[in-house]
């Protein structure tokens, strides 16, 4: 698994929210956290692109592992995976939007680039 940023949070925990922040950013295409979460679920939707573009049925059955909604995985294989077929990496691009307002941890936006 990419990054060793616990997050402040038990293995399982941290599992299931990059689990789900990931389904969430192939579904919708981008998400508002934090940098540091940004920056792991940067890296497992790479590594989740890099999956469908490899297409065969053991990376298939790798994402539909990973992906909590069939039919996101589904977009991934079908749609997203092909659209970066000439692309070597970089996926995803993080931007810093600022301190939040609560507790002033800094924001940013992950995006599918």
């Amino acid at each position: 698994m990419p990054g060793t940023r616990k997050l402040g949070r038990t293995s399982d925990q941290r599992k299931a929210m990059l689990r789900a922040m990931v389904t969430y950013l192939l579904e919708n295409g981008k998400i508002e956290t934090t940098v540091t979460r940004a920056k792991e679920v940067s890296a497992m939707a790479e590594k989740m692109i890099t999956l469908g573009k490899v297409g065969d049925l053991h990376s298939k059955r790798q994402i539909f592992a990973y992906i909590t909604k069939e039919d996101v995985a589904k977009k991934l294989v079908d749609e997203i995976a092909p659209k970066y077929a000439d692309r070597k990496g970089g996926y995803t691009k993080v931007v810093k939007i600022g301190p939040r307002r609560g507790d002033a941890a800094e924001m940013a936006i992950i995006q599918l680039v």
